[in-house]
């Protein structure tokens, strides 16, 4: 996955109404339900359950 991977909804109301936020790099505002948030991979999953 790669850093500029865009999110294809709003995890909050689910519209697809999304813009970059200037304030923050990664940050995303819903110009629907006007909040702003970030997302973050933290991990991939290994079939044994472990983070690598």
């Amino acid at each position: 996955m790669s850093e500029r991977a865009i999110p294809f909804h709003c995890p909050y109301c689910g519209d697809q109404n999304l813009w970059p936020h200037e304030a923050t790099h990664g940050s995303w505002e819903c110009r629907d339900c006007q909040r702003v948030f970030s997302l973050k991979l933290v991990g991939q999953l290994r079939p044994d359950g472990v983070v690598r």
